[in-house]
């Protein structure tokens, strides 16, 4: 029964070394304990706030490189478009000047066939002028009495005669 039983004694250095535990934990370790456990909490809270804010700031970020990548999709599609506007007008323009010098080389075609047609025409002229002549003076140099005779002769002479 006694161990049931506290004894005065005991009691009393029990509380007093309690006591004394507790005054010096009190003045040497809870102040800092509590010190530091405040300081961690602040630290703990700043830390939040500031993640909070970063998590705030990547929102922006996010948002801003959205808006961003949605306006060089709009400057691509622009710079797209306007080089196929250039393409299409490049290859209108090398068209139309295509057939303006093909308009030009039939035009020139035209005009060397013309000049060689006529300068072909001169030649037969002249040659149908020396072939008359030719003949002429032949005609002359005989002179026949004959009508008939001159015009068999015409005829054989021509006939003689070689056409180039």
């Amino acid at each position: 029964m006694n161990l049931i039983q506290p004894q005065l004694g005991l009691f009393f250095w029990t509380l007093v070394v309690f006591l004394t535990v507790f005054f010096l934990l009190r003045k040497f370790a809870w102040r800092p304990i509590l010190n530091a456990l405040k300081e961690r909490e602040h630290d703990i809270e700043s830390k939040l706030q500031a993640a909070a804010a970063a998590e705030e700031k990547m929102r922006q970020l996010t948002a801003e490189n959205e808006k961003i990548l949605a306006e060089a999709r709009g400057e691509r599609e622009r710079i797209i478009r306007e080089a196929n506007d250039a393409k299409e007008r490049i290859v209108s323009e090398a068209r139309n000047q295509a057939q303006a010098e093909a308009q030009k080389i039939i035009t020139n075609a035209n005009q060397q066939i013309q000049m060689e047609k006529n300068k072909a025409i001169a030649e037969i002229k002249n040659q149908t002028a020396d072939l008359a002549i030719t003949v002429a003076e032949q005609v002359l140099r005989k002179k026949m009495e004959n009508r008939k005779e001159e015009e068999a002769l015409v005829k054989s002479l021509i006939s003689d005669l070689k056409l180039n």
